[in-house]
């Protein structure tokens, strides 16, 4: 700013120097040039020198201009590759966490299936809170812990009860320990299936083939297939609202008390061919869109059906 003040003074200098010398020099060495004449062309004389000044000053504006802008795009450029590089460290940050997460999740249910193992019961139950836990934390793990759910309710269990009449004190208290684990189990499992309230469910498979299972309850969940082959269902079964889009097979399984299937839908086969139950089942507005095989259904007495357990 200081540079153009004086270039403006140094510039108004001149041209009235030029006006002066210029009208001084007509008059001297042109007596044929009036007065008038001479300061008119002295005047054009210094507004030239102004106009040479301005057109300086335009240019000398203009380069400034054209350099402020390459180094406007130049830092736009640096910005970009700013942006670009922090875009890769982010993505690499990402990648280390996720892989990082990943590498958590897997210990953890390592560590988790190890203790299902354990002598104690609460360490088993323990464990088994810490596979849902997973699961619904990370729902990649989901049919995973399924799975592992479902491994542990086709588990051998003896007790009493499943067999003949026998009195409570003739329960050992492993067996009663062992069937609270695996009712929390059960619970477990069916805790982690989607609702028929969720929107767009994911459809879940389920592996319980020869497994007993104690007051089996997928009342109102979104299942995909269902594989309970020979399987012995204590208490009450219920299977009411739930929708299967999957087989549904429980070939060869005994009901020692009711099985409700109210309102279920079956996209998929159902199979109960050689399924025998003490009560009569409810099918009240269940729907099946697939194959239905009810071959041999028939209902038994409590008796019959623990005679055929004992017998194997």
């Amino acid at each position: 700013m200081g540079e153009r003040k004086i270039g403006l003074a140094a510039t108004i200098c001149i041209a009235v120097v030029v006006l002066l010398g210029v009208s001084t020099a007509l008059l001297i060495f042109d007596t044929r040039t009036t007065g008038a004449d001479a300061l008119r062309t002295g005047g054009l004389a210094a507004g030239s020198v102004v106009a040479l000044y301005a057109l300086w000053l335009n240019d000398r504006r203009r380069r400034t201009e054209e350099k402020r802008q390459e180094l406007e795009i130049q830092r736009q450029d640096l910005d970009r590759e700013r942006y670009a590089l922090e875009q890769q460290r982010q993505a690499l940050e990402d990648r280390r966490s996720s892989q990082e997460h990943v590498r958590t999740a897997d210990e953890r249910f390592a560590r988790a299936v190890e203790l299902l193992g354990n002598e104690a019961d609460q360490v088993r139950v323990g464990a088994l809170h810490a596979l849902a836990g997973l699961a619904r934390s990370n729902p990649d793990y989901t049919q995973t812990v399924l799975d592992v759910l479902c491994s542990y309710l086709r588990r051998p269990f003896d007790h009493p009860k499943w067999t003949l009449d026998r009195q409570d004190d003739e329960i050992t208290d492993e067996q009663k320990r062992e069937r609270t684990v695996r009712q929390t189990a059960s619970k477990l499992l069916t805790s982690l299936l989607p609702t028929t309230h969720d929107v767009n469910p994911p459809h879940y498979d389920l592996d319980v083939a020869g497994a007993r299972l104690d007051r089996f309850d997928l009342s109102g969940r979104v299942i995909g297939s269902l594989e309970a082959q020979a399987c012995w269902f204590r208490h009450r079964t219920n299977l009411a609202g739930a929708v299967f889009h999957g087989k549904v097979d429980l070939r060869d399984s005994k009901f020692s008390h009711p099985l409700n299937i109210a309102d279920a839908v079956f996209h998929d086969r159902f199979v109960a061919e050689g399924v025998r139950s003490r009560d009569p089942i409810d099918f009240e507005l269940a729907e099946f869109h697939g194959e239905v095989d009810l071959r041999e259904l028939t209902r038994s007495s409590r008796h019959s059906l623990q005679k055929d357990e004992a017998n194997g």
